[in-house]
């Protein structure tokens, strides 16, 4: 489990879908914007949104206000890819990320991205 705090119109993730994991997101604080295999969906607190692996999927703050969701992603070992993409001096685009994430099971969709990225507005 890990927790993510988003500032308003925040992208959380290029569109993506993961081969070996199933990804729960529970909405602590503001609202949540997602897509989840082609469909827009908005979530608030309280709500639990669901994100099966194979599915194409993202996220982001669809609020003006700071969003924090707790992100459940089961099996384990995911979470190796964020730790290290946070690691200093990572600076990424879609060339170097693509081969990284692949190695964690993960595919990429930039060019699906940018329409959600400009249809709300979103900070990537």
């Amino acid at each position: 489990m890990v927790e993510h705090v988003l500032a308003p119109r925040v992208l959380a993730a290029p569109l993506h879908r993961h081969s070996r994991e199933d990804e729960y997101t529970f909405v602590l604080d503001g609202t949540l914007g997602v897509i989840e295999d082609g469909v827009e969906i908005t979530a608030t607190v309280g709500d639990l949104v669901s994100k099966p692996r194979g599915r194409w999927h993202t996220f982001w703050n669809a609020g003006d206000d700071t969003l924090r969701v707790l992100e459940i992603i089961s099996p384990g070992g995911l979470e190796k890819l964020f730790r290290r993409l946070g690691e200093p001096g990572g600076e990424y685009d879609p060339e170097t990320l693509t081969p990284i994430a692949a190695a964690y099971g993960c595919e990429l969709d930039f060019e699906g991205t940018m329409p959600l990225v400009e249809k709300h507005g979103l900070v990537f």
